[in-house]
């Protein structure tokens, strides 16, 4: 959900990035301590994937906002969440610099929304559903993703409204409602395609393991 330049008020922006800059430098920090260098090359490749993914979009409230898939969730889920943030950030980052997908000034915002919220929300919602013995991981991982997608559509709904931009049920109605169907393809595609990343991640590593 890509929030374009001129959009939102400085105060929102200016507060979103502040909160980004924090996380991410936590995030930072995390990786530098306890990530594994064998996981930066399938990180790289997850990157990439989501890249494409997001570049399929259509524009909601005229030009104020976009959907289209996330892909935090299957990050999240893959990575775990610190890992997943900087695995966003850098699709988001090349999106807004590179193809002014989403604004300069805006990018804390999206950043916040879709390499923060979106992949903390599908972790903690995976974290809370695995401990409902009865729900298949399946489920756990669709509702996972389909959590995050809404969330952020609900958290981009405040920003706009708090821009101006639309009042709140007018903005919440257009994201909500289009992004409870973008969340069913994201909960589907990370579900067909866990299984997948996950076995080419262990052999990746497998293999890494056994050069000198």
């Amino acid at each position: 959900m890509h929030i374009p330049d001129g959009i939102l008020d400085p105060k929102v922006w200016g507060v979103s990035a502040a909160v980004t800059a924090v996380v991410l430098a936590k995030s930072v920090q995390y990786s530098k301590q306890l990530l594994e260098y064998r996981a930066v090359p399938i990180m790289g490749v997850m990157a990439a994937f989501i890249f494409a993914a997001q570049m399929v979009n259509f524009p909601i409230l005229g030009a104020a906002s976009s959907g289209h898939l996330i892909g935090g969730a299957l990050a999240a889920l893959l990575f775990g969440f610190w890992p997943a943030t900087l695995i966003m950030t850098t699709v988001v980052a090349i999106q807004a610099i590179v193809f002014q997908d989403g604004g300069i000034t805006a990018l804390g915002t999206n950043l916040l929304n879709m390499a923060i919220i979106a992949p903390g929300a599908a972790a903690v919602a995976f974290h809370l559903l695995k401990r409902l013995s009865f729900v298949p991981r399946t489920v756990s991982i669709f509702l996972s993703s389909w959590v995050s997608v809404t969330l952020v559509a609900l958290i981009g709904a405040i920003e706009l409204s708090l821009s101006g931009v639309a009042p709140f049920g007018t903005a919440a109605g257009a994201l909500l409602f289009w992004h409870a169907f973008i969340g069913i393809g994201e909960g589907i595609i990370t579900v067909v395609v866990m299984p997948f990343a996950l076995r080419s991640s262990f052999q990746f590593a497998n293999k890494e393991s056994t050069q000198p």
